[in-house]
């Protein structure tokens, strides 16, 4: 399935990067300041690696001390990448399939942007159904996991059927569902049929 969109229309142009000699303490605070979730980590223009929001996470799990560490030393070194001609739904399959949610977009090996899953929706929000299966966010679905069960308990004694989680068939919002004359309707919509 071809979109007819090339990851060169669509990615970052402006993407952040950093040299392999910063520190893990610059990255992590140069995230912060920019609001990214990843740094291309580059040596000129040639890419050497990037660096997620769970290198730093995992560089502090394990009791490292980040103004000592240097970029190059928590960074993924296998970083996949994509071509600008690239369609742009395989640049999604491929996410899917190495799941990454951002791939750099280099030629011949240097970097000259950044592709995220915001930017393939922004342009194709049709394509959600796809990312959402390989991006959990898992603090955010554990605690619906726990809401829902919270829900499907308080239904389940008041006699309601508590369903699943998906798309609203009344407003179209996403959360949790319940089973209300045979349609999965959001609790906002199941109150405003009971008042």
């Amino acid at each position: 399935m071809k979109i007819g969109v090339k990851v060169g229309d669509v990615m970052t142009r402006s993407f952040i990067s950093v040299s392999p000699e910063m520190s893990a303490a610059e990255c992590s605070k140069e995230m912060i300041s920019k609001r990214v979730g990843s740094l291309i980590v580059k040596d000129g223009q040639h890419l050497k690696g990037i660096i997620t929001e769970g290198d730093i996470i995992k560089a502090i799990a394990v009791n490292k001390n980040l103004a000592k560490l240097k970029a190059k030393e928590i960074m993924t070194k296998n970083v996949v990448s994509i071509s600008p001609s690239e369609d742009m739904y395989n640049a999604l399959v491929k996410m899917k399939g190495k799941k990454v949610r951002w791939l750099p977009v280099t030629v011949k090996g240097r970097v000259i942007g950044m592709l995220t899953v915001k930017d393939i929706l922004r342009i194709e929000p049709s394509l959600f159904e796809i990312v959402k299966e390989f991006t959990p966010i898992r603090e955010e679905s554990e605690k619906m996991k726990a809401i829902g069960l919270r829900k499907k308990r308080s239904a389940m004694a008041s006699g309601e059927v508590w369903s699943k989680e998906g798309e609203c068939e009344e407003c179209g919002s996403f959360g949790i569902l319940y089973d209300v004359d045979g349609r999965a309707i959001c609790e906002d919509c199941k109150d405003e049929e009971t008042d």
